[in-house]
Formats: structure tokens, C-alpha cells, sequence
């Protein structure tokens, strides 16, 4: 007798609600709704707004980065500093001060995260590093010390540091078990480092200098060292462009050949956007209303095409070659995923100063006076918002200004440039859904909790 064959549902039943959940959406979807209509324009601005900003300039240096430290930083290295038997006072200072001196936003810093996670950094470094990089932003804490007041400014700054180590801290107490047998499986001798250690610091801090000076916002003062920085910003990312061209060809045998056609079609890349398509020398910054939007970002883009050419390339070194395929890893693992969060993001909250498909009037009704429900509210919606670096200080200032008490004020700043939904997607394609479930209830719990503290004084 022959075998009773599964049925259609048994077997197919999942196909089938997935078909019948499509359709149904497509069914119901409220075109002609002006809310929802503005929600899709919001959920387009932002994707377009974010890949304007912050591709080039933000997320591929930290591809590269995150791509050398997987090539060139050794196993024993990143165990020896921010490994799980390191020193806590080492691995976390190292974690916590790297994380400041980067000061990217929570999605440039998920590169760099994926990469120390995977040369086996332990858990409660790599995630006191995830959380210190945005939220530990010396610029962001002036401006918001300026803008919001010194109380605030003070308060964001402590409890960004804090929150860097407590929660890198408790990550790695919840997870001991697991952190231990990952110490036993990721047991390895020492092994000589390929070049000396300066080297490689000098390396590091070129691409570093161009990822932070690209970066670099506008002040508010139109005065002092900041704006002179910013200023000279992109003068200063071209020469830490040169140092890394010469770093290439003098200790990691890029082809000089190779190196200079793409530092001579940088330089003519920088010439044509500055003297021929902006009418002005000092107006070819990111933005700008007149001659080309965006002229930055054609150097930039050939600098970068210039660099992957050297890698990539005829005939590739063993280690470029590497580089380059790991920097492209993180970079189709990553992006999809980022481009795809920001999408939901703003459908859901729009952009600063605009609203998605949550009313504005919500959530600055929800985020009054210092009760435990507007802290957790503007904990929640400040880890799910996606906050450029130093856009949340004009964001909490419209805010506070319509009627935000100063307590869910901090716990938005301590959460929002944190994470963020684009953050969350990735974090869990790293490290799992539950520690990132951790990780993110954490981050929301210790903000309410500061919240609540500093409204009760202030």
C-alpha cells in the first residue's frame, strides 16, 4: 500500500500565509490617506536623505576599517586588550575611550563592532564599545552642555560613560557561561605580529582621522576651535588621505603606480569640485544651496574607488586582497539591512522635524513632566529613532520647548544616539536576537531609571 502522501497545508502551509498575509496588506493599504501618504514620502526622504549623508562619508571608511582590523589586528592582540580574560579596567577603558574618540553614529559603528566581535573581543568590551561610540560624543555633549543647558550637557555626560561600562559589564555577567567556553574554543598561542606596532597605530589612526574629519558637523558658534576645524575639515581628511597613500606603498607594498593615479584623480576630483562646479572655494561642504549639492562627495567617491583599485586590482598582495574581501563581507551584510531599518524608521517617526505615521502631538503629550511612563516612553521611542550625530540636540530642544520634562530629555539622549532600529536589525545579524534584546533592555532600563533620577533633582 502506498504511502499516505502529505497534504498541500501540511507541507505548504507557511507559503500559503505569507501569500494570503501579502495580499491582504496590499488589499487593505490606505492610499489616498494623507497620513499614510506622507508616511511613504517620509519613509523615501529619509532612506534618500540618510545614503546622501551618510554612506560615502560614514559607513564605507567604516567598512574599510572594519575590513583592515579583521586583516590586521591579530587574534592575540584584540584577546590581549578587549578579550574576555583581559583586564576589566583595561579591556573597559580601552572600549569606552575608543568609542569617544570615533564619535560616529549608531549605525558607522556597527562595522566596527562586527569586526572586534568576530577577532574575539569578549562580549562586555565589544558591547561597552557599541554603546560608547555614538553615545560617548564629546561634539554632541558640548553642543548639548550649549544648547540644552550645562546641567544637561554634565548629566549626558556621565551617564554615557557609565552606561558604557555598566552595560558592558552586566552583558558579560549575564552571558559568563557562554563567554567562557568561548574562551576555551577560541584558545590560540601567540602569534608575531606582522609589522611593528606603530605601524599599524599609524595606520589605523589615517583611516580614523579621514572617517572622524569627513565627519566633522558645524558648530553653532561661528567662532572659536571647533568651527576652525570644521573649516578646514576637508583639508584636514585630505592629508590624513595622503598619509594613508604613503602608508600603502611604504609598509604594505601597494603599487606605487597603482597609489598615484589614485591620489592624481583624487586631487583632480577635489579641483573640479571646488573651482569649477562651486561658485566659491569655502562652499563646496555637504548641503551647501548653491553650485553642486554633494561636491564633497565626488572626491570622496573617487578616493575610495582609488582605494579599493589598489586592492583589488591585477595581480592582489595576499593581505590587500584580504582587506578588501573582508571590507566587502561587512559591507553586503550590513547595508541591506541598515537601508531597510531607516526605511521603516521614518515611515513610522519621519524625519527631524517631520512627522511619519505616529502623530508628533503623541509623543510630545507622552513625554511631560517626569512620570515613569513619559521616561519609558522617551527611552522606547529614542532606541527605536534613528538620530544622525548631533541631531538629536535640535530635535529634544523643539521638544523641551514644547512642553518635554528635562528627565525624559535625558533618558532620550542616553538612549537615542545609542541605537536605533537600522542598529537593532544589525546587532541581531551579529551577535544573536537575544543578546541584542538584552543589550537593547538594557540600554532602555538604565536610561528610564537616569531619567527619573535627574528629573526628581532638576
Amino acid at each position: 500500500m502506498a504511502p499516505e502522501q502529505p497534504s498541500l497545508l501540511r507541507t505548504e502551509w507557511r507559503k500559503l500565509l505569507w501569500g494570503l498575509a501579502v495580499f491582504a496588506a496590499v488589499f487593505a493599504v490606505p492610499l489616498g490617506w494623507s497620513r499614510f501618504d506622507r508616511s511613504l514620502y517620509e519613509a523615501i526622504a529619509l532612506t534618500k536623505w540618510y545614503a546622501q549623508e551618510h554612506v560615502v562619508l560614514c559607513l564605507v571608511p567604516a567598512f574599510f576599517i572594519a575590513g583592515a582590523i579583521a586583516v590586521f589586528v591579530s587574534q592575540s592582540a584584540v584577546m590581549k586588550y578587549l578579550g574576555p580574560t583581559a583586564s576589566k579596567p583595561l579591556a573597559y577603558g580601552v572600549a569606552s575611550v575608543s568609542g569617544s574618540i570615533l564619535a560616529v553614529c549608531s549605525c558607522t559603528i556597527l562595522p566596527l563592532f562586527a569586526g572586534i566581535w568576530r577577532m574575539g573581543a569578549g562580549l562586555g568590551p565589544a558591547t561597552a564599545f557599541l554603546y560608547a561610540g555614538p553615545a560617548v560624543n564629546v561634539l554632541a555633549i558640548v553642543l548639548t552642555a550649549a544648547v540644552l543647558g550645562p546641567e544637561l550637557g554634565a548629566a549626558r555626560a556621565i551617564g554615557a560613560i557609565a552606561f558604557s561600562v555598566i552595560i558592558g559589564l552586566a552583558m558579560h555577567l549575564i552571558y559568563r557561561r557562554e563567554e567562557a567556553a568561548r574562551v576555551e574554543s577560541a584558545a590560540m598561542p601567540e602569534t608575531g605580529e606582522r609589522r611593528p606596532l606603530w605601524q599599524n597605530a599609524l595606520y589605523f589612526a589615517a583611516m580614523v582621522g579621514i572617517l572622524v574629519f569627513a565627519n566633522w558637523g558645524k558648530p553653532v558658534a561661528d567662532d572659536g576651535l571647533w568651527h576652525a576645524i570644521w573649516s578646514a575639515k576637508w583639508i584636514i581628511t585630505s592629508l590624513f588621505g595622503l598619509a594613508l597613500a604613503g602608508i600603502l606603498v611604504a609598509w604594505f607594498d601597494a603599487p606605487w603606480s597603482r597609489v598615484l593615479v589614485a591620489v592624481v584623480a583624487t586631487a583632480g576630483a577635489w579641483a573640479l569640485a571646488a573651482f569649477w562646479l562651486v561658485p566659491s572655494f569655502g562652499e563646496w561642504l555637504p548641503g551647501h544651496d548653491r553650485g553642486l549639492p554633494y561636491a564633497a562627495l565626488i572626491p570622496f567617491t573617487v578616493g575610495t574607488i582609488g582605494l579599493a583599485t589598489v586592492l583589488g586590482a591585477g595581480r592582489r598582495n595576499a593581505e590587500s586582497g584580504e582587506w578588501l574581501d573582508q571590507t566587502w563581507t561587512f559591507a553586503k551584510q550590513i547595508t541591506p539591512l541598515l537601508l531597510f531599518g531607516v526605511l521603516i524608521a521614518g515611515f513610522l517617526l519621519g524625519r527631524p522635524g517631520e512627522e511619519g505615521l505616529v502623530p508628533g502631538e503623541w509623543i510630545a503629550s507622552l513625554v511631560g513632566g517626569n512620570s515613569v511612563g513619559a521616561n519609558v516612553f522617551a527611552s522606547v521611542v529614542g532606541a527605536f529613532m534613528y538620530f544622525a550625530t548631533l541631531t538629536e540636540v535640535p530635535i529634544l530642544q523643539g521638544l523641551i520647548g514644547n512642553g518635554m520634562g528635562k528627565g525624559p530629555a535625558l533618558a532620550l539622549l542616553l538612549a537615542g544616539p545609542a541605537l536605533s532600529l537600522p542598529n537593532m536589525l544589525v546587532i541581531r545579524s551579529i551577535m544573536g536576537t537575544r543578546k541584542t534584546l538584552v543589550f537593547v533592555s538594557l540600554v532602555i532600563v538604565m536610561s528610564t531609571l537616569s531619567g527619573l533620577i535627574y528629573g526628581a533633582m532638576f
